[in-house]
Formats: C-alpha cells, structure tokens, sequence
C-alpha cells in the first residue's frame, strides 16, 4: 500500500496548515495594503501620466524642482547619516551601561513620536533662532541655524533619532559578551572587536534604521517649514514645493514632484534593501 506524502502527493493533497485560516489572512492583507498604498500610488502616478514624458520632464527638470529636491534628499540624507552614528552610541549607553536618570532617557527618546511635528518645529525656530537661547550663542561664532538649510538637518536629526535607536538597541541587547571576551582573549584590541564582532552584528539593523530615518526626513513638513525659512533655490523642501503648486491649483506640477520623490525614494530604498541582502549573504557565506 503506497503512502502519501507531501513530496509524492497528487496536486490535490495538501498538507494541513499549522496556523488556519492562510487564505483569508492573506487576502484581507493583500486587501488591506492595496487600499492604503497602492491604490493611491497608482492614482498618482494615472495623474502624472496625463502630462506626457515630455511635459513631466519640464516640469520635473524646472531649477526650483531641483533646488527643492536637491535640498530634501540632501538634508534627510545628512541626518540619517548623524543619527546612524550618534543613535547607535546612544544605544550602546543605554543597553550596557546603567546610571541614574537612564530610564528618563530611554523615554525621551520616543518623544519626536509622540510631539506633534508642528509644535517640534516652533520649539526648535525658538531655540536656534538669531534671538534664541542657542542661536545667540552660535551667532558671534559665524553660525546661522534657523531660516537655513543647517536648520533643517537639525529638524530631521531630531525628528529621525528614534529610528536608528529603537532598531539597533535590541540587537545590542541580544548581543552575547561571550563573543566580544573570546575575541578579547584571543588578543583582539577593543577597536578590532568593535569593527569584526560587534559592528557586522548590528550593521543589518543600522541600514534598517538608516532608510526609515531616511525616508521619514525626505517626507518631513511640520518640523521644517517653520525652521527652513522656505526661501526658493536656498530652503524651499520638496514638500513644501507640492504643498505651494497645490494652492496655485497647479496639480499638475504638484503630481510631477510628488512622483519624483516616490522614484528617487524607492530608488533609494531599493539600494539598501539589496546592500543589506548582500551584507547577510557575505557573513552567511562566511
């Protein structure tokens, strides 16, 4: 008597479900991300088509299109570059080291969630500005913050900070110190365990982190606007550039620069997904 089995089972066997209900789980998923992302990416992009290659190219190519692009991608580029150093330091201080008032630390840096974008960029304008508590301090020293694009790093660094530390800490935590006392023993200075055990550990959540305080800043608004100044070609962001083409009933040019930042965008994204596929690929093989 032969006995089935997945591997020589007829088309129509299936082998039981561990977790019922795939089908419909799936389905509502796919439902679900379809209704919220891609029925309205593609609503964008239906719009966009209606100018021609020719017309999205003029409208895309305008130097104040490329100023605010250039500006946007630049600056949130910036300060996910700072924020995957200094969010990982603070990590590391959080997950190894314990002091008072570390709690109250672990907790602010959450707040950039919880604080309305809005009120982020009135508080940071008030602080860098000319007359502000910061601002006058920095000002005799040749340094302009506020109504720069200086100022809209500082807003994205603050706004993005989270990111980088709420990806990397768990991986910190989950980190064994048998490997960093065995490479220890084996001679390793602190610099070599740092760049050979700990940092290819924790460089897969660092990219993570990196891409969505990336992303996070290129979208920004709220906590911009107030401390950039919104001077064309100088501290005009791409956001704002939409918001503008929209109120001047431009909804043409608005949808032109809105498809270039979700392009260059998922570009973007694109690249560091396959940098991290080829970063766990290199230390698997390995």
């Amino acid at each position: 008597m032969t006995t089935l089995s997945p591997a020589n089972s007829p088309s129509w066997f299936r082998e039981p479900s561990i977790l019922p209900g795939f089908g419909i789980t799936l389905g509502l998923a796919l439902a679900y991300l379809g209704m919220i992302v891609l029925v309205p990416l593609a609503v964008l992009f239906f719009h966009s088509a209606g100018l021609g290659w020719a017309g999205f190219w003029d409208l895309v190519t305008e130097e104040r299109t490329l100023g605010a692009l250039r500006l946007s991608f630049a600056t949130a580029f910036i300060a996910a570059a700072i924020n995957g150093v200094m969010g990982v330091l603070l990590a590391w201080v959080l997950v190894r080291y314990r002091f008072p008032g570390r709690r109250l630390i672990d907790a602010a840096i959450d707040l950039p969630f919880a604080l309305p974008t809005a009120v982020a960029g009135i508080a940071l304008t008030t602080l860098y500005a000319p007359n502000g508590w910061i601002g006058r301090l920095l000002e005799p020293l040749g340094l302009k913050v506020a109504y720069t694009p200086l100022g809209i790093v500082v807003a994205l660094v603050f706004i993005g900070l989270p990111f980088v530390v709420r990806t990397v800490q768990p991986v910190l935590e989950e980190l064994d110190r048998e490997l960093e006392e065995a490479a220890a023993t084996l001679g390793a200075s602190r610099w070599q365990t740092i760049g050979r055990v700990i940092l290819p550990t924790v460089l897969p959540a660092l990219l993570t982190g990196f891409a969505l305080a990336l992303a996070r800043g290129v979208g920004e608004y709220g906590s911009v606007i107030f401390i950039a100044g919104n001077i064309p070609y100088v501290s005009e962001i791409a956001p704002l550039l939409i918001v503008i083409r929209l109120e001047e009933f431009d909804y043409q040019g608005a949808t032109a620069v809105a498809v270039a930042m979700l392009l260059i965008s998922f570009a973007l994204l694109l690249f560091i997904n396959l940098l991290q596929a080829w970063n766990r690929r290199r230390h698997g093989h390995g």
